[in-house]
């Protein structure tokens, strides 16, 4: 549920706004409404956060050496990170100093040793010598009166001194073009100051590697300047207004807003009555900018280390559907990965885990539980469909087959089955099958999201608008069984025990569309909510076609898996002829590794694409939810760890 919030004003002496933040910080349940704070005090502490920061991420790599000083106070933490930003900034200096002469060097290949201050000195004596190098072709049509000195030649290119004269002037400026740069420096000079850097870039590592235990108490000093700056955010950007007494005494006062949750509001009352400060207390409305609190029991609470990893808060105002996302991304999951041995694989992995919090008698993380009931729910969906590490149903034994659902198992592809009303004429394939089970899956998640919309206007007439979309998603189900899955099996003069069953999906097609076109819209007046569907008639029409597409996109969890079943078999192809032979055995076992922890990689991505899509875009969208909120986050003390 999402906890019920209350809006407070808070009116103070504006002389007490540091008190009043003290006190409030202290009691640790109001949320407080973003402002924009200013100061130099501000500044200055933001500069220190991301010098602390800067310094965190340069050791993060490195080897956290327990030791004494995990006990370094804020400051000791703050003049580490200053030394450990300035090594960081010097090591990225000498790094592109290094690389430049390294590039220098490379420039330079094929020439052997380089000196510009000995070439310097012949040219002091009049013997003036450059170097060049152009195409083999081009140097033999040199005249005569070009005096070189070949040093490399190969079939492309020559190598070559050449020793200039006056009367050479006009020949040697034509060949500008292929005269080599001299360096600044000697060849043997540029590989000592390469040595030189390199031992220096190493004594820096070294360094900062000193300083790794230093870590902790970085961080602590990170939180701590991270809760200064939020107390000096709202200490200045507090807004204030000065009031006078009939003209004769002036009180400044300052004033902000925040939100409470309402079990917390008594005390915050007895709080201010206690510091005589002004309170007002409201009903948030739309136009708020109010937190969201979710509050759940703890195993539906198991799905928020996913929701916290995507982002995705709901706004006050919206639904908390953590209980439905749970379970259906719990199936959606077991589905896409599909295979009963990645299953007990992920179960076992978690399994470990979770046994190694226990025996170190520490909490175990809400993570582990999640994945090892994603673990649990593949194993089931193999077991249903008799999927196991992509072997054929022929190498799997007899009671494991046997455990699984005929109309959906592998060990059944080739089976037609045959539903009563066809008279054994027309019948569905197992992958048809399948098929059925995604779109009842659509129906069924689709059909609680306006359920979920019905309730909440149950006290208005809007609800036969929600009334009516239900009826279009049941109408439209059939339509894409026709449509999609087999028209043969599900033909619109379908009748059923004296019903027509596809007359009755079209009209519930039809009236249903009708009934939401009316009433979606409801606010008071009929012709209004008439009106204003007119108004957006291009809109209200297409959305029928996006119910179609909607229940239609299900089908991706059934394409993903099977994707994912052809991979595991293919790698299992693959290394099977290897298997037999002893030599081979090594990188049939590579092989299989390799394989299969690829696909397992390439179904979690699956699932992160298309098993949440489908809880955060086309089940929220029914249930008009933008996922625009954002978390209730309490001014209070920072916590030690």
């Amino acid at each position: 549920m999402i906890v019920p919030m209350k809006k407070i004003s808070l009116v103070i002496n504006a002389d007490k706004r540091a008190q009043t933040l003290r006190e409030l910080r202290k009691l640790g349940i109001l949320h407080i409404e973003a402002v924009e704070g200013s100061g130099k005090k501000l500044e200055e502490l933001r500069e220190r956060a991301a010098l602390l920061e800067k310094a965190l991420f340069s050791i993060s790599e490195k080897k956290n050496k327990k030791t004494e000083q995990e006990k370094a106070d804020a400051e000791k933490a703050v003049s580490v990170s200053k030394e450990i930003v300035a090594l960081g900034d010097e090591k990225k200096l000498r790094s592109s100093e290094r690389t430049a002469l390294n590039a220098e060097l490379d420039r330079l290949a094929g020439w052997g040793e380089i000196d510009p201050e000995k070439l310097d000195a012949l040219a002091e004596k009049g013997i003036d010598l450059s170097l060049y190098e152009m195409p083999k072709a081009e140097y033999e049509e040199l005249g005569e009166g070009v005096k070189t000195l070949s040093l490399q030649k190969t079939k492309a290119s020559v190598k070559f001194l050449l020793v200039g004269s006056e009367n050479e002037e006009k020949t040697v400026d034509s060949l500008k073009a292929y005269r080599l740069e001299l360096p600044r420096i000697s060849t043997a000079e540029t590989k000592r100051r390469i040595e030189e850097l390199t031992d220096r870039i190493k004594e820096i590592d070294e360094k900062i590697s000193s300083l790794a235990g230093y870590a902790d108490s970085i961080k602590k000093a990170i939180g701590a300047c991270e809760s200064e700056i939020e107390f000096e955010v709202y200490a200045t950007g507090m807004a204030s207004e000065s009031l006078s007494d009939n003209g004769k005494n002036n009180v400044s006062v300052a004033y902000f807003t925040g939100y409470v949750e309402a079990e917390n509001l008594e005390r915050l009352k007895q709080t201010a009555k206690e510091n005589s400060w002004g309170l007002l207390i409201e009903e948030p409305t739309e136009e708020d900018n109010v937190p969201t609190k979710l509050k759940n029991n703890k195993f539906v609470s198991l799905i928020y280390p996913l929701t916290d990893f995507l982002g995705t808060v709901p706004g006050y105002f919206e639904y908390d559907i953590s209980g439905w996302f749970l379970g259906f991304i719990l199936i959606f999951f077991g589905i896409i990965f599909g295979d009963g041995g990645y299953g007990l694989l992920i179960t076992a992995v978690t399994g470990i885990l979770i046994a190694k919090s226990y025996a170190s008698k520490k909490k175990v993380p809400p993570a582990f539980l999640l994945v090892g009931l994603f673990g649990l729910s593949t194993i089931l969906w193999g077991t249903l469909t008799c999927t196991w590490f992509g072997l054929s149903p022929e190498q799997l034994p007899e009671w494991l087959k046997g455990l699984s659902v005929p109309v959906i198992s592998n060990v059944y592809t080739d089976r037609i089955w045959y539903p009563p009303w066809t008279n054994g004429e027309y019948g569905l394939t197992t992958a048809q099958n399948l098929q059925i089970f995604c779109f009842s899956l659509a129906l069924v998640q689709l059909t609680v999201a306006h359920i979920k919309v019905a309730a909440r206007n149950r006290r208005s007439i809007k609800i036969l608008g929600d009334i009516g979309s239900v009826m279009q998603l049941f109408g439209i189900f059939y339509v894409v069984l026709s449509f999609v899955v087999n028209a043969q099996v599900f033909p619109f003069g379908l009748v059923l025990g004296g019903i027509p069953v596809g007359t009755v999906a079209l009209v519930l097609v039809i009236a249903g569309f009708v009934m939401s076109f009316v009433f979606s819209n409801y606010e008071g007046s009929v012709i209004k909510s008439v009106l204003e569907s007119l108004k957006n008639i291009v809109s209200v029409l297409l959305g029928v076609v996006n119910v179609f597409s909607d229940i239609v996109s299900y089908i991706r969890l059934w394409a993903v898996g099977l994707a994912g079943a052809a991979i595991s078999a293919t790698v299992n192809e693959l290394a099977g002829p290897l298997l037999g032979n002893f030599m081979f055995m090594i990188i049939a076992i590579v092989l299989l590794v390799f394989g299969h922890g690829l696909n397992m990689i390439l179904n979690v991505l699956s699932v992160i694409v298309h098993g949440i899509r489908l809880n955060t875009l086309e089940f929220s969208s029914h249930l008009d939810m933008s996922w625009s909120g954002h978390k209730f986050k309490p001014f209070k003390e920072q916590i030690e760890d």
